[in-house]
């Protein structure tokens, strides 16, 4: 057995952790085979740039009480530093898993035993609720208790700031520091105030749910087109909680749950995997939606800060639509809608990451709106909202992992908003005798038509890391000439902060954080991104590629191509 592991084990054994927990950990060590214990002890669940995530269990590496009180206990710290002399509070949410609500009041004990006073949901609510609440309230932090879309094992933390938005830096890496300094369980203060917790619920639901209705752009399209079928999944979470009052709030009056998928329930009973972004676990809504011959269908992530949607496609068959589709659909509604009634004066601006569409800045160029692009993470959208706040107008802003949000009331991935939304550009384009897919062609045909594509590689162990490195070495170092027969013409590497040209070698700076993200361009418009991941043992690499689409006839053929363009460049880059 690993003597680590079993130092850090007996450690926590005789630290002032709960019966039940010390009989977890005794049977680990008692067992035949160490790998458990190694696994839940080898090393401290990391709190990375957005809070923890990881399976629940006992242990310095799974998601319980006691990793759940050090994060809590770590920016209560830095808080308590950040704001001196100020009254500080905070929010606390949970989604639908299992364990969130303990989870939620453990996080709550920790905070109200350091004298910050708690504003705490009385039940489960959807991320971007709490992120609303942090800014009504003037709040100073919050969390959530959430693993977004990861399997039922999981479990997870999201720590977020005064604005509403997940703690970016200086902050971020601050709240780590403070967190890495407890190297002791019983240097966690667990002893509830409750003269420090209130509760909230209805009261806010209220406030968040009026300023997504007062989003609505076509309310007299929407009183044509009430009846118009919806069909939406909460796929086991929180979603179910706002979604249907929001659609109702619009006006729609035909909307049809999935029964099977309503109830909240963190063992995900009907699905692999509760993300939207799978086509397994929205396969339950698509059935349902056949049979209704619906117009739009929708499911909401266990947090529901994402959201997937599908439609019938040119063919008469359902569909599901990509989040970079999506997006663009998003985009194009909310600026097409802003300028014919007059409300676009150059003082307005979309907000996009770097691996999703650029079919967006076309769009932004077309309504003469201003285009930002970061990095990947919601967080650094919404820090570009913060920084031009009072100075010019967020409209919308999206990321290709289904992540959508109009207004700035809220300041992450809203799927609540996105939701109302969604289905009113689907109102207003059936009111224009269209469905969701023909609006995509439109858009195809007279931007050219996008095709994206992810490809995530996963090397396992301390071997698979080295591997994933020394991949993007060499990209760096040894960028291609061309791809697919299309010169590259410049190389963005978001690490060291530089865009190089490759025809003439001249060097520019990049303005963005340092983030570890290559990016090669080519003339005939192909965009490859390749950026490993942050927590798990994998690279991902996004391709786009472009053509015209001259006729909505050619929709097929012309995706087929690009289709095989992309396998193409696969192959030719040796990624598979």
């Amino acid at each position: 057995m690993d003597s680590e592991v079993n130092i850090k084990a007996q450690a926590w054994l005789k630290s002032n952790i709960d019966e039940n927990s010390k009989n977890e950990i005794q049977k680990l060590l008692d067992a035949d085979d160490p790998s458990e214990l190694t696994d839940a002890f080898y090393k401290d669940l990391e709190f990375g740039t957005g809070g923890l995530r990881g399976i629940m269990g006992i242990g310095s590496n799974r998601i319980n009480k006691y990793t759940i009180g050090k994060a809590t206990q770590g920016l209560s710290n830095y808080l308590l530093k950040a704001f001196p002399d100020e009254k500080i509070s905070v929010a606390i949410a949970h989604d639908s898993r299992n364990n969130s609500d303990f989870f939620a009041q453990t996080t709550a004990a920790v905070f109200s035993a350091n004298g910050i006073k708690v504003y705490f949901f009385n039940a489960l609510r959807p991320t971007p609720e709490l992120s609303f609440a942090i800014r009504e309230l003037g709040c100073k932090s919050g969390v959530v208790l959430t693993a977004s879309h990861n399997p039922k094992e999981y479990n997870g933390y999201k720590a977020y700031w005064d604005d509403g938005a997940q703690v970016t830096p200086p902050h971020d890496e601050n709240v780590i520091a403070e967190v890495n300094k407890i190297e002791n369980i019983d240097d966690i203060n667990f002893q509830k105030d409750p003269s420090l917790i209130v509760e909230i619920g209805e009261d806010i639901d209220e406030k968040y749910l009026q300023e997504v209705k007062n989003l609505s752009l076509s309310p007299e399209v929407i009183r044509r087109q009430k009846d118009m079928k919806i069909v939406f999944s909460s796929i086991h979470g929180t979603g179910i909680t706002l979604v249907p009052d929001a659609l109702k709030r619009f006006g729609f009056e035909n909307v049809h749950l999935v029964e099977e998928q309503s109830t909240p329930d963190g063992n995900f009973p009907t699905v692999v995997y509760p993300n939207p972004e799978e086509a397994e676990a929205m396969s339950l809504a698509m059935k349902q939606a056949e049979k209704l011959d619906a117009d739009l269908i929708m499911a909401t992530d266990p947090d529901a800060d994402r959201v997937g949607i599908g439609a019938k496609n040119n063919q008469g068959n359902f569909q599901l639509i990509n989040g970079n589709q999506a997006a663009s659909l998003l985009v194009y509604y909310m600026l097409k809608m802003w300028s014919e009634k007059g409300k676009l004066d150059g003082d307005q601006f979309v907000v996009k990451t770097i691996v999703t569409t650029d079919l967006i800045l076309d769009i932004a160029k077309k309504f003469n709106v201003e285009a930002h692009e970061t990095l990947t993470g919601f967080k650094y959208i919404a820090s570009i909202i913060r920084e031009l706040e009072g100075k010019k107008k967020f409209i919308v802003g999206g990321e290709e992992s289904y992540g959508y949000l109009s207004g700035d009331f809220v300041r992450d991935k809203d799927a609540v908003s996105s939701c109302a939304l969604l289905a009113e550009m689907t109102a207003w384009a059936k009111d224009n005798g269209m469905g969701l897919f023909d609006l995509l062609i439109e858009l195809y045909q007279e931007f050219g038509m996008y095709k994206e594509s992810l490809l995530s590689i996963t090397r396992k162990g301390k071997s698979g890391a080295d591997e994933i490195q020394e991949m993007m070495r060499n990209m760096r170092s040894n960028p291609p000439k061309s791809i697919h027969g299309s010169a590259v013409e410049k190389v963005y590497d978001y690490l060291s902060g530089e865009v190089k040209s490759q025809d003439s070698g001249k060097i520019e700076s990049l303005d963005f954080p340092k983030s570890n993200v290559l990016q090669y361009t080519t003339e005939d418009g192909t965009k490859i991104s390749a950026r490993p991941s942050g927590t798990e043992p994998k690279i991902k690499f996004y391709f786009s590629v472009k053509a015209p689409l001259e006729n909505k006839e050619d929709f097929d053929k012309v995706q087929q191509s690009l289709s095989n363009k992309i396998e193409n460049i696969v192959e030719e880059l040796s990624l598979r």
